[in-house]
């Protein structure tokens, strides 16, 4: 399978998944979900760490709702419950039991699915410039894809409900002083920092890590 949405490869025991609609923040569509799915379950064979980041000035927006494909009558509004249930749930649980170390390099923005996907992996590194952004109360949404399962855990529940009713960014800095990312580095040193961590994954006791 040709991938038009994302960018995968496997190199010395290293996943690499970037999120690759750069002109839309890297938005979910119904095609990059099955092209993520159509990876993990057959490209991954030799991995022993996975890397996800996005492509451009961004990590994920969310969904973009823009998609006809999750509600190709355009007469009806998008069933974004149906999207939730097959597709955003399963690819957090998917994540989260992975048999391997998955580490999130937040490049830029995460909103809304795009930071609870984020929140989900092993460990976060993120740029200084990347900010973290529950947006769902703006739209009439609940924090979705393990938001409110993930979020009283890493945060505590003050701060939790604070992000999702105000909507108000998180700077990547104050996300590493609460405790809801491993670290924050300099733009410049995102991939450097990525990559030193993935390659002492790679060559790590998998099972154990």
């Amino acid at each position: 399978m040709s991938y038009e949405t994302i960018l995968f490869s496997v190199d010395a025991g290293i996943a690499r998944l970037t999120l690759n609609r750069p002109e839309r923040l890297n938005s979910f569509t119904v095609q990059m979900h099955e092209e993520i799915k159509h990876a993990f379950d057959n490209a991954l064979d030799g991995a022993r760490v996975l890397v996800i980041t996005g492509a451009g000035r961004g990590f994920c927006a969310g969904q973009d709702l823009s998609d006809r494909a999750v509600a190709p009558d355009a007469s009806k509004t998008p069933d974004l419950g149906e999207s939730l249930e097959f597709r955003y749930n399963p690819l957090v649980r998917r994540i989260t039991t992975l048999e391997m170390p998955v580490i999130c390099a937040v490049n830029g923005v995460a909103a809304g699915a795009g930071a609870n996907i984020a929140f989900a992996a092993d460990i976060v590194i993120a740029a200084k410039s990347a900010k973290f952004i529950q947006s769902f109360a703006n739209i009439g949404l609940v924090p979705d894809s393990g938001g409110t399962w993930s979020l009283p855990r890493l945060a505590g529940l003050p701060r939790a409900m604070g992000l999702a009713l105000t909507g108000e960014p998180l700077t990547a800095e104050k996300a590493e002083a609460w405790g809801l990312i491993w670290k924050c580095v300099e733009d410049a040193e995102l991939g450097a920092a990525t990559d030193a961590i993935a390659t002492k994954f790679a060559s790590a006791p998998t099972k154990g890590l």
